[in-house]
Formats: C-alpha cells, structure tokens, sequence
C-alpha cells in the first residue's frame, strides 16, 4: 500500500520481490490397497517405514499379501507410503452370495433340506473363500425337494445361523462395560482387559488396562466415568485415545466390577490361578480375518463419492505410485478393476504398477495375452514380468511366489532418491533386494519379444543378481509410437505438472495483466532451471531445455475477461538409453604402397 506522508521526515516501506518459490513435490509416495491383519479400514494412513505397517497393521499375513509388498517396498529403498485396509466381512459377503444365488428357482425344503443347508453352509466358516451359492445348490441336490420356498428366503436364514459363529470384530464384556476391538480381524481375539479402583473413591469411577497377549502393547486409562458427557467418561476417552478397543453401544449404570488380584508368584495375564481368582476379563466373541476381497470393495458401488475402497486414498495429500497386491485365494486381482484404477491414478497425477496375472508361467502367456488380460494400454501404469521367488518367513521360509509391485516401487524410490525421477528405474543398479529368484527365467531373445510390447521384464543378470529390464509404461509398444512410452518421461511430466500445480496457486485472483505474467515466467522459470541444472533435460543450454511462456500471445483479451490465464511450459525430456550399439571394425594391417 502507498504510505501517505504526513509529517517531514524518512519513510520506509517493504516492497515485495515478486518472488514465490516453487518446490519440487515428493515424487515416490508408494499407495497400498488391500487386506491386512488389523488396522482401521477405509481410511488412508501414512506410514515411513515397516516397523509403522507392523504397529498399526499388523505386520506379515498370509491372508494379506499386501503386507509382503509393503515389506518389498522398504526393502528395496522405499520411505514414504500410505496404507488403505479393506476387509470384507464374511457374513455379508454370504449375504451377498445368497442374493445372488436367489431367486433363480423355486425348491422345495423340509426340515431335512434346513438341516442339509445349514450343515453345508458351515463350513463358509471355515473356508472363506467357499461360495455360499455353491453351498446351496450342494445342499438343495443332497436334500430334495419340498414346499416350494425360494433358495433366497431359506438360505438367508441358514448361512447367517451358519455363519453367526464368526465375527468381524472381536467383543470383550468386562462385567457391565462392552467393549469391541479398534478394528475387524481375529487380532483381536488376543485382547484382555483389566478393571481395577486402585485409587479411586468415586462409585462411577474406574482404571482400564487393556493388553494385546499377541504383541505385548499395554494401554491404561485412569478415573474412566460411566456418567455420559464428562471429559473422563469412558466413551470418549476410549473412542479417541484407544488403538485397540472401543466402547461398544451406550455406557452401563453401574461401573464394571474390579478384578481380583493375582495369586502369589502369577502375572495378573497369566491364564489360570490355583485360586481360581478372575484376574482379567477376556474376548466374549471371537473373531475371524474375513474373506478374500473382490473388486466390489475396491471400486463398487458408492466408494467413489463415500471415499472408501480403492477411493479412500482421496483423503490423502499426494500418492505418486499404486500397488494394488493379489487380493484372491489364488494370489490374482481381478484385472476387470485395472481401467478403474488406471483413470483414478490419471486424475490423481499417478502411476499404477501392475502385477502380472498368476497364470503367466512362461513367455508366451505374457506376450499373447497382454492387450486383453490387464486393462487398456495406457501411459499412466506399467506391468511388470515375472513374479518372485522369496523366502517366506511365516512358512518357515520357503521359497514362495510373490507379486513384483512392492519391490518395484521400491526401486523406483531407491533410484529418485539417488538420481532423479528423470533416471529410468531399471538397469544393473536397479536391483531387487530379498529375491532369491523369479517364476520365469528368460534369455536375451525372449526379453526381445516382450520389450517391444511394452511388458517390462524382471532379469537375472551376472554380478547384479535380479534386476528391473524394462522401463515402459502400458503405452510402450512400438507400434503405438507415443511420447509418452518411458516410464521417465511420464513421471517426470507428472512430477512437473504437480509441482507447477501447488507452486502456482497464488496466482488466483491476482490481477490477469503483463506484471503478473512476469513474475509468472520468473517463478515458473526458476523452478525449470533448477531441474535444468540438475541434469533433469536434454539440451546443453537452457533455450535447448525447456521453454516458458506466459503473455499477451498466451493469454488473450478474451481469456483475460473470462478469468484466465494461460501458462505454457515446454521440456525436453532424457529418455533411456535402451539400446546400446557396439560398431567393432578390424584394421587391416600396414600396406606399403
């Protein structure tokens, strides 16, 4: 603001340089969609590192291969990821397979048929994966026919009796108070809770120590109150300080009764008591793991606008790469969902590295399926082939076979770390650490008929061990001719287009005339410099680099009354040096003339 003078004298008055720093954005936050031991659900959490996954979800699980990708990912260099835990309770989903099942015929059921079902039904329980549908057609053959009830009514009754006996979430009664673990899963089966009034002489008072056996990890709560609305009222204290239980339904009107003290020489955990005293109140309702996932909870109905599912990851700041690990009893996804997840991640200025499907045991399932078994070619994911050979820890570490996507989004972190988001992340530095193997060997030639597909192959090569071969996106086939055929090139143009996003969100509402486009070109290209001299174009001059435009040639009277400014930016991008060619020439001996 002008100073308006008023008496003789100095005045002095800060002018602004003009001058709005643009800062590189992070370029390998890694983004993990799936199934996990424990962990809330539907809710996007970062984590730096795999002693975080291991705290908050769990660590490794068989029923979670996104636990082993995740491990893959810090293995091999990553540092910043967020976590997205879907689970999918198993009583729904037969509640799912029943209606699917309905309707379709009109059988008879006797008492004997009831039997036959809920006998068949059972086992649901123990074997996730079992359709229920299946379970009913089974049930209905064995039984016979009788009055003519649909499959639908009769066996919504019996597979919710059959299934009733598993829970999604654990439940503990201590005494009048019942509470539920933080999150679905059988981790919660390990659950023990303590009540005690050491302390305390208010009656609707008490002190909570909650213990997970499992992992040892103890919280304890002091002066809890059953009188609803108190800063110390159970509820609330538990509801948002406790990482592993909530109170479940309305407070009690009387305080839960304290446990009894331990007998000489016995822990207040310890599992028995030669008196026989109840030292601690244990999980009333066990709970299981849930069933396998489908693409419903990734992307189905509403998760779009509710932000769960795969669209969970709307409530973080900023992801660059997506993992979406196996997610079916046969270590596949459901590649239907590819599309889906790739148009996400276009939005969203990201990449989806994608794994190939379980049953590509040889080269020649890789190359004559890949235009129809993994969603569209697009430059906005990238498939990576074969699968790994590891040692799995929880199986006594036998060499396994798991998904690449952890590990390679890992060495892209590794290697943006050490050169730049400009550097392709493959080649004998990109090396895949805690890989013994991979599912399919492949020789020069066989690498040759796959690279030109756009199918970036996964190597064992002499001295490096396994390595990243390919840095193509889904869009790298020859024959596609796009510019957008490296993995480099793309993430360096999002890198670019994120970066410029955030840096120029000052820009709103500010005068649309030649000042401000000035100060456009030299904040824009400032930051385009600094990529410059980092070695980030090709080009042995600036001008050869990149280029930034923002005037009266961009933005024209028309734009300008319709609010707009128009900021064109160009880059040479460094592309990989795929092929290396050595001319070797003999020379003749000397010839006298």
């Amino acid at each position: 603001m002008p100073i308006a003078p008023t008496y003789p004298g100095v005045y002095i008055q800060e002018i602004s340089s003009g001058v709005h720093t643009i800062t590189g954005v992070a370029t390998s936050i890694a983004a993990f969609v799936g199934r996990a031991a424990k962990g809330p659900t539907d809710e996007a959490t970062e984590i730096s590192s795999f002693a975080d996954y291991q705290r908050l979800f769990g660590g490794l699980s068989n029923v979670s291969p996104m636990s082993f990708a995740v491990r893959d990912f810090y293995v091999n260099g990553g540092t910043q990821a967020i976590i997205v835990r879907l689970h999918q309770d198993r009583a729904k989903k037969a509640a799912n397979d029943t209606a699917n099942a309905g309707d379709s015929a009109a059988i008879v059921t006797p008492a004997a048929a009831v039997a036959a079902i809920v006998a068949q039904a059972a086992t649901y329980t123990t074997d996730p994966e079992k359709s229920a549908a299946a379970a009913v057609a089974a049930a209905a053959t064995t039984a016979g026919a009788a009055v003519g009830a649909k499959v639908a009514d009769v066996l919504a009754a019996a597979i919710g009796a059959a299934v009733s006996a598993g829970s999604s979430i654990a439940a503990i009664a201590a005494d009048t108070l019942h509470l539920v673990a933080a999150s679905p899963g059988s981790w919660g089966n390990n659950l023990r809770v303590r009540v005690d009034t050491n302390f305390i002489s208010a009656a609707d008072q008490f002190n909570l120590t909650i213990r997970n056996m499992a992992t040892g990890d103890t919280e304890t709560f002091l002066a809890l109150t059953i009188t609803a609305g108190q800063a110390q009222s159970a509820d609330n204290v538990l509801n948002n300080q406790s990482s592993l239980v909530k109170v479940s339904g309305s407070l009690p009107v009387v305080a839960p009764k304290a446990n009894q003290n331990a007998d000489p020489g016995r822990g207040i955990w310890d599992d028995t008591q030669p008196s026989g005293a109840k030292t601690f109140y244990p999980a009333t309702t066990n709970a299981d793991d849930g069933a396998w996932l489908t693409a419903a909870n990734f992307t189905g109905g509403t998760s779009f606008s509710d932000k769960t599912g795969l669209y969970a990851l709307r409530k973080a700041d900023l992801f660059n790469l997506l993992c979406i690990p196996p997610f079916k009893s046969d270590m596949s996804i459901d590649y239907s969902m590819i599309d889906d997840a790739v148009a996400f991640c276009k939005a969203g200025r990201a990449m989806l590295l994608i794994d190939p499907p379980p049953g590509w045991t040889k080269k020649d399932d890789a190359k004559n399926n890949i235009d129809s078994a993994v969603g569209s070619a697009t430059s906005y994911a990238a498939i990576f082939f074969p699968r790994l050979l590891q040692a799995n820890p929880l199986h006594n570490s036998q060499i396994e076979t798991f998904a690449p996507c952890g590990a390679v989004a890992g060495v892209f972190a590794r290697t943006d770390a050490q050169r730049g988001v400009w550097k392709a992340p493959a080649g004998l530095d990109a090396t895949l650490s805690g890989v013994v193997g991979l599912s399919v060997p492949m020789t020069d030639p066989e690498n040759g008929d796959l690279n030109p597909k756009g199918i970036n192959c996964l190597r064992i090569r002499p001295a490096a061990g396994p390595v990243v071969w390919g840095s193509r996106t889904r869009e790298g086939d020859d024959r596609r001719g796009s510019e957008y055929k490296y993995i480099p090139v793309r993430r360096m143009a999002l890198f670019i287009e994120e970066s410029l996003y955030r840096g120029t969100q000052w820009v709103v509402f500010e005068p649309n005339d030649e000042p401000l486009w000035s100060q456009i070109r030299l904040n824009v290209g400032a930051f385009m410099h600094g990529l410059f001299r980092q070695g980030a174009f090709q080009g042995a001059t600036p001008a050869e680099a990149y280029f930034v435009k923002c005037n009266k040639e961009t933005t024209t009277q028309t734009d300008i009354n319709n609010g707009i400014v128009n900021i064109v930016v160009g880059f040479a991008p460094l592309k990989p040096a795929e092929f290396v060619v050595i001319q070797l020439q003999q020379i003749a001996g000397q010839i006298d003339a």
